[in-house]
């Protein structure tokens, strides 16, 4: 979830939460972060830049205790709603909180978290380093830093494949595009990620491709039903977890380890 200025279209981006690209997301992300947490229970996670609570939500009905962050009272508004329909037992697991990442401080000491989330914020951010910095303060010892990233080695596959030939040469040169909602944003490389995170003692301990196949299905595409549906995650899963596909993926799933 982007982090937001006060003029950033909440709205617009809840409106494509119901589309197959998002599904794929929200699921094969939550599928890394099981594999990942190795059937853990009573962790204290963060997630910064939370938007509906999807993740926050998953966590807390598997036993984790969650705090989500946003700036945005629509998106928070979105996920209050999310958690009120959860029974009392997951609704107790969460908290959430209007902010962002930087402002971490003002709320929690250092090694605050065993979990640290923070999906879709630093496409958004010129410079993503003061970011980093401030979330891996918060992870304790052993600690698991989770970042979803727009992926800068891929930058041309979207716009390939849809045969917008002119974005597609542009983005072999840059970082920098402009994403769905017409807003711009910048994509990160692995090695420059992995550097940041060995600087900030949150050394890289896997990394995951998302949305390898689907990247390009239109925004408005309704999700598949049945099997054909449960078939198109087990391929983004496979796909996510080795190369050469992760490496073209439209998003990378990266964690780093305290």
């Amino acid at each position: 979830m982007p982090a937001r200025g006060g003029s950033y279209p909440a709205g617009s981006w809840l409106e494509r939460q119901g589309g197959l690209r998002n599904l794929v997301r929200q699921e094969l992300v939550a599928r890394q972060l099981a594999e990942q947490l190795d059937g853990r229970t009573g962790l204290r996670v963060l997630d910064v830049g939370c938007g509906q609570a999807t993740q926050a939500i998953r966590l807390a009905r598997a036993g984790h205790l969650v705090t989500g962050l946003d700036p945005d009272p629509v998106m928070l508004g979105a996920a209050q709603a999310a958690l009120a329909a959860e029974p009392s037992e997951v609704r107790e697991q969460v908290r959430l909180l209007s902010g962002d990442g930087h402002q971490c401080g003002r709320w929690f000491g250092p090694r605050s978290f065993d979990v640290v989330l923070c999906h879709g914020v630093l496409m958004y951010l010129p410079d993503p380093d003061p970011m980093l910095a401030s979330l891996a303060r918060m992870l304790a010892p052993g600690g698991l830093l989770s970042l979803l990233v727009r992926n800068a080695d891929a930058l041309a596959m979207r716009p390939g494949l849809t045969g917008d030939w002119r974005a597609a040469l542009d983005a072999f040169d840059h970082s920098r595009y402009t994403n769905h909602l017409g807003l711009p944003a910048r994509a990160d490389r692995l090695e420059d990620l992995a550097t940041t995170l060995s600087e900030v003692s949150v050394p890289l301990r896997h990394w995951y491709g998302v949305r390898v196949f689907t990247d390009s299905t239109p925004e408005s595409a309704a999700p598949v039903d049945g099997r054909q549906l449960a078939q198109l995650l087990d391929a983004e899963e496979r796909a996510g977890q080795q190369d050469p596909y992760r490496q073209v993926a439209a998003l990378l799933h990266v964690f780093g380890a305290k």
